[in-house]
């Protein structure tokens, strides 16, 4: 009868268990010195080593001529329970049994001495699935069992477990085994087997384990079915995984908007019989890379790919910013419970979900909006997008120098030499003269202005001490320069000249000085008139055109 893979080249002593060096070390240790426990909680996802080490232990406690710590695998002790035939090891699956009477039972054994062993032993395989009772059953005899007994309990949810159990055992932690080691043993494997076995589907089936050794093994017996050679070809056809060069090719068609690449790829799959919800995890997989990249410094320590893999990931991930990787995990997470809903639409969640993720705008959830935004603020720092400068309107006092000088200087009337010294010009002169910079920005001049936000808190500093002066600041709106200027922007001149009188522009300037928390010099401040158009920042106005166009 064939045997399988996974059973066949099962680990039978400590130093062939990969990957857990630091639980076998110190199994070893209690062997070699006689110190065993009581008990033994072994927990951990599964195919990391769990039952094997459990039987190791059990064959390590009764052999009768211990090496280094693990069992010598001849004795009649060690031969007996590789067989199954000791009476005095009992493996029990708590899925099945997971009553009270089955723990009873056990209750009422461990009372009598081993038959043939020197050790009884009780291996409780995913005992998290015991019933109360059960457990309660339990207490007594795991916390007090009798000096012949040794119980060890496995699980893959030691959450589930109650601390009362928890307390009364040894715990060890299975870790997930690393992708290297998994790909060694592979190796190792293969050329025990004659399996031809290419370095890079090594890989790709240890990254499909997940850190689980019997799934890695079971994949490459799948893999190697009917004598062929494993390669990347092979195991892609064999589990129905996309390649990377397609997933790729998605991101890319995603950044750019391609719908037709995106729905080619989609009847691709559907095509080939493969399943959406894989290719969907796969594209799941490569986003979190993306995010991963965009994210941390070393992003290699959190990665598990090759050069080339790693060179083609940071390449693509320049493409989106955070705020739009966040959005788009949040949308391939949500189509996939969609999907593990609904098999018959899986393709329709897809198609729809791609097109949802090459355009924000047609999402009106938080994330949506801030990949938006994200984009608008990195396009205007790079200067990449232009906003559409409309032409000036011009005022009555712009009017007035444009004709030329031939219209000014000749044939003054008398009426306008002597209304020379007459108050009007008087008045023109301090409009000028209030600020020491012109009061409205020439159209050639660019500036890039960041609202101020807590604006409000600068109106109600000065409702303090002066509710006049608040009344015209209220409708007014503050911006900051880069180089560290405040511009504070009326509705109409009126109000302009009102914070020019008396001590107005000096409580202005203190409440801006506070609200700031830095030094706002009086050359610091400036005062403009705003124009129907310049009362919003530039990225209220840029937001204003974004949304008129669409």
């Amino acid at each position: 009868m064939h045997q399988a893979l996974y059973r066949k080249w099962r680990p039978q002593t400590f130093d062939d268990v990969c990957g857990q060096e630091h639980i076998t070390s110190v199994l070893q240790y209690e062997a070699q010195t006689g110190a065993f426990s009581h008990a033994y909680l072994f927990c951990g996802s599964r195919g990391t080593g769990k039952t094997t080490c459990a039987k190791i232990l059990a064959k390590a406690v009764n052999c009768e001529h211990p090496v280094n710590g693990s069992p010598c695998g001849v004795c009649e002790a060690c031969r007996a329970i590789d067989s199954g035939a000791a009476t005095d090891v009992l493996e029990m699956d708590a899925a099945s049994n997971n009553g009270v009477d089955n723990i009873r039972d056990i209750r009422d054994e461990v009372v009598y001495s081993p038959s043939s062993l020197r050790y009884r032993v009780y291996i409780i395989d995913e005992v998290h699935m015991l019933s109360v009772s059960a457990f309660n059953a339990l207490l007594k005899t795991l916390e007090e069992p009798p000096e012949h007994v040794i119980f060890i309990l496995a699980t893959t949810e030691l959450q589930k477990l109650p601390a009362t159990i928890v307390s009364r055992c040894q715990r060890f932690d299975f870790r997930r085994i690393a992708t290297d080691v998994l790909v060694d043993r592979l190796t190792y494997i293969a050329k025990e087997e004659q399996i031809a076995l290419e370095p890079d589907a090594a890989r790709m089936l240890a990254k499909l384990a997940q850190g689980g050794m019997r799934d890695a093994i079971s994949l490459l017996e799948l893999c190697a079915g009917g004598d062929r050679a494993v390669t990347t070809d092979t195991v892609q056809e064999t589990v129905g995984l996309t390649g990377r060069d397609a997933l790729i090719e998605t991101v890319r068609a995603v950044a750019q908007r391609n719908y037709d690449v995106l729905f080619s790829q989609v009847a691709e799959v559907v095509r080939s019989s493969k399943d959406i919800a894989v290719f969907w995890q796969d594209l799941i997989s490569v986003w979190r890379d993306m995010l991963i990249v965009k994210t941390t410094k070393n992003a290699a320590t959190y990665l598990d790919l090759t050069d080339h893999e790693s060179a083609q990931m940071r390449e693509v991930a320049e493409k989106f910013n955070k705020e739009t990787l966040v959005y788009h995990c949040k949308l391939l997470e949500d189509a996939l419970f969609a999907m593990q809903k609904s098999n018959a639409v899986k393709r329709v969640v897809a198609e729809m979900t791609l097109v949802r993720m090459c355009d924000a705008a047609l999402d009106t959830s938080p994330e949506a909006m801030l990949s938006r935004i994200a984009m608008l603020e990195e396009q205007l720092a790079t200067g990449s997008l232009s906003t559409p400068v409309k032409a000036p309107v011009p005022t009555p006092s712009e009017e007035t120098p444009a004709p030329t000088p031939t219209q000014t200087v000749p044939t003054p009337t008398p009426k306008r030499q002597e209304s020379a010294p007459t108050p009007p010009p008087v008045r023109e002169a301090p409009a000028v003269s209030a600020a020491p910079t012109p009061v409205m920005s020439t159209p050639t001049e660019k500036r890039i202005l960041h609202p101020i936000r807590n604006w409000m808190e600068v109106v109600e500093r000065i409702s303090r001490s002066a509710p006049m002066t608040a009344s015209f600041v209220k409708s007014s709106r503050a911006f900051a320069t880069e180089d560290g200027k405040v511009i504070v922007r009326f509705e109409n001149p009126f109000a302009m000249q009102m914070m020019e009188q008396g001590d107005a522009r000096d409580r202005l300037r203190a409440a801006i000085s506070a609200v700031l928390r830095r030094e706002v010099g009086d050359r610091m401040l400036l005062l403009e008139v705003a124009g129907k158009k310049e009362a919003h920042s530039v990225i209220d106005e840029i937001i204003e055109a974004v949304d008129e166009n669409e």
